[in-house]
């Protein structure tokens, strides 16, 4: 049967594949090879198949050649455009930082100046309440001398009157004519003195009515200047806080439950000075309140300055690196941290305000810092060739901790970085990015 089949095949295939025969020369003979159509077709076929074979293998590895080279070119590429950020960034944050320093200066200035215009506006309140003391007691005089001028011209008319009688009369015991013109001399000249007084007391009574009025004038002017002076300072604290408030919330980190922690761990008092705000004057005052308002958002920047120190927005390097691997998993596994690759012995710094609580050997880890922060943060620093610090010791943000290196599990000299919340791993990008429109 195999037989039988195997001829059937040779004859359908003869007619396109002519059976072939190999002559073979030697120097004792001559054999000759014959070539059947299914022996043919059968080497065709396996010629075909490996001829196949070797065109796909040849484009699989032509298109994996140009792939890796256009993805090692990408890489390269967003290499080099997040370097040119991270280097714009960089003087954003020096330029944010001068603005901060300017704007508490100006504040400075401006605070100086509201307590020399409050001082001012208390001594012309107080010389305006003097003034009108004085206009009163004038008014007073002026109006009991008007008094005893008319009594004085009443009793002249009714001596004058009695003088006109007859001489008979007038020359009765206890008058003579003498005493009369005495007495209308003595009357007259009381009266003339009045009169000067009066007008002495009413150019007086007016000169103090202009000063009050001028003294009126620049106070008006004092509490538009006051005015404005405040509308800047609640511009600035407004302008200020709003990117501190942003950093934080772009950090995941809730800005009152921070402020309620650091005010917690700042609320020492002591001496014989009371608090600053009662002594602005009435509570009631709109001024009193808004100065309290400013006071308040000054006392919540100061404390978003400590909040910022005890929090990791820095950078653990200062020297070149590069991102050689970024927070999420990785062949299956997760990666916890970020990987800053650089020259050995770079100085690693800490990027925040803690206490080391683990500095030493950990598996997987080689040389291992861990600093535990506030608000339930902790930061970890990994592969280092060398520890700078001890357990227990406490650190600021920018101390030197440590130098990179490649211990542990490592293919290469990098910092492994980590930021945990509350013992879970966070992307340290997060924090990094979020002070980048700050700092």
């Amino acid at each position: 049967m195999p037989a039988r089949l195997i001829g059937r095949l040779n004859a359908a295939l003869e007619r396109r594949l002519p059976e072939q025969r190999l002559f073979l020369r030697s120097d004792t003979g001559t054999r000759f090879v014959r070539l059947r159509p299914l022996t043919q077709a059968i080497a065709f076929a396996g010629s075909a198949v490996i001829l196949s074979w070797t065109i796909a293998a040849t484009a699989i590895i032509l298109m994996d050649s140009v792939g890796s080279g256009s993805a090692r070119e990408q890489a390269r590429r967003e290499q080099a455009n997040y370097e040119a950020r991270l280097d714009s960034l960089s003087v954003e944050r020096d330029q944010r930082a001068q603005e901060a320093i300017a704007a508490q200066q100006r504040f400075a200035v401006a605070l100086d100046q509201v307590s020399q215009m409050q001082s001012k506006l208390l001594a012309s309140e107080e010389r305006r309440k003097e003034l009108e003391t004085g206009i009163g007691v004038i008014q007073t005089t002026l109006r009991r001398t008007m008094t005893e001028r008319d009594e004085a011209r009443g009793t002249v008319s009714e001596m004058t009157a009695a003088a006109a009688e007859d001489g008979a009369a007038a020359a009765g015991p206890g008058l003579a004519p003498e005493d009369v013109a005495g007495t209308l001399d003595f009357v007259t000249a009381a009266l003339s003195r009045t009169a000067s007084e009066r007008d002495a007391m009413a150019a007086a009574a007016e000169g103090a009515k202009s000063e009050a009025d001028e003294m009126a004038y620049e106070m008006r002017l004092l509490e538009e200047r006051h005015d404005e002076i405040f509308a800047s300072l609640e511009e600035a604290v407004t302008i200020s806080m709003a990117p501190l408030d942003q950093m934080f919330s772009s950090a995941g980190l809730d800005p009152d439950d921070l402020i309620s922690q650091v005010r917690r761990g700042y609320s020492g008092q002591g001496g014989p000075l009371g608090p600053l705000v009662p002594q602005l004057g009435n509570s009631n005052d709109p001024d009193s309140q808004r100065a309290a308002a400013i006071l308040e958002g000054l006392d919540r920047m100061n404390l978003y300055r400590l909040a910022v120190e005890k929090a990791p927005f820095a950078m653990p390097l200062k020297t070149s690196f590069r991102y050689t691997s970024g927070f999420g998993r990785r062949w299956g596994r997760m990666h916890e941290g970020i990987d800053m690759a650089g020259s050995l012995g770079s100085p690693v710094y800490a990027t925040a305000d803690g206490v080391v609580v683990h500095a030493g050997w950990e598996s997987g880890y080689g040389n291992l810092i861990r600093i535990k922060h506030d608000f339930g943060l902790e930061t970890r620093y990994g592969h280092l060739s060398k520890v700078r610090v001890e357990v227990g010791q406490k650190v600021s943000r920018g101390d030197r901790i440590g130098d990179m290196g490649n211990t542990g599990r490592s293919t290469g000299t990098h910092l492994h970085y980590e930021v945990r919340v509350n013992g879970g791993a966070v992307n340290p990008m997060t924090f990094i990015k979020a002070a980048s429109n700050v700092f």
